[in-house]
């Protein structure tokens, strides 16, 4: 029985995602003719269609779609042959792809990168940041190895290696009437004046979680796409926000026009941790990492 090709299954996945025959030739450094015959002799081999074409733009079959997800899983298990066929027996060296979520990234990364180089100068870590659902779907998929993310939040049947804890601060202008308290309880909180981050980031979800406001995340009267537009809002004495404690002497913080203050609620308010797939060779190497990025945070926090 003739079986699909990694070629022609890398093929399939460019196109379905990037739904352009040009840019997905572009991508697996073929001509489009090559790229084309490649995926025709696919869909002859499999005896179904898996794309639709015309003059104008290319869409994916449903059961393209389906084949795409499963090719790259193929795809990645392949690759980890080759990394395994090459690994040395070095803790933490070689390619390590992770993602990371954007309310984590600009705080943790600089606290522990340095460290991380030192201690492992032959891992090649490359990142991306992203919310928290696309980076699952993007470790499922085997385009990442790991991912940073807080919790809770549902991971299905994946694995995953809690490393810190922290809670939440509240961000007022420097003039609020609030300023002055040395924290402060929900029920003080000026709810009219709240600024959140917008529905899919799950830091607004865990901060009105602890202070059990879950319901007031579609009422808030501004969302933000980052924590810099929010904490420049606050600057700006146009409301407040929440912030992670690991964000207190970032650069976020540079405006000295705005106090932090603690939540009164007890903690902790998130947790964060790495995730990744049960399937995955170098669970020993995602643990040592964990356990560092652990350490490195206690000397910095």
């Amino acid at each position: 029985m003739n079986l699909p090709t990694l070629r022609q299954l890398k093929y399939l996945v460019a196109v379905v995602e990037l739904r352009h025959f040009g840019q997905a030739a572009k991508r697996c450094f073929v001509t489009q003719s090559t790229l084309s015959a490649g995926i025709q002799e696919l869909e002859s081999l499999l005896g179904t269609q898996l794309l639709e074409r015309s003059k104008r733009k290319v869409l994916p079959t449903p059961l393209g779609i389906k084949l795409s997800q499963r090719a790259e899983q193929l795809i990645s298990l392949a690759g980890e042959m080759v990394e395994i066929a090459h690994d040395d027996g070095t803790p933490l060296s070689g390619p390590l792809r992770l993602g990371v979520i954007p309310t984590i990234g600009p705080f943790l990364l600089p606290k522990v990168l340095p460290g991380i180089r030192h201690a492992f100068p032959k891992l090649e870590l490359s990142l991306r940041e992203e919310r928290s659902d696309q980076l699952l779907k993007q470790l499922e998929a085997g385009r990442l190895d790991a991912v940073v993310m807080a919790f809770p939040y549902p991971i299905g049947n994946m694995q995953s290696q809690i490393f810190w804890q922290e809670n939440f601060l509240v961000a007022l202008p420097k003039g609020n009437p609030l300023a002055s308290a040395d924290t402060l309880s929900s029920d003080a909180l000026p709810k009219e004046e709240l600024l959140m981050l917008e529905e899919g980031h799950c830091l607004s979800g865990h901060a009105l979680a602890a202070c059990k406001l879950s319901g007031l995340k579609i009422s808030a009267h501004f969302q933000g796409t980052s924590l810099y537009t929010l904490v420049q809002m606050v600057a700006g004495g146009l409301g407040i926000t929440f912030l992670p404690a690991m964000a207190a002497n970032s650069e976020l913080m540079h405006s000295g026009e705005i106090v932090l203050l603690p939540l009164a609620e007890p903690g902790p308010h998130r947790q964060i941790g790495l995730v990744w797939r049960k399937s995955y060779f170098r669970q020993d190497d995602l643990h040592l990492l964990a356990h560092h990025f652990r350490e490195l945070l206690r000397e910095k926090l």
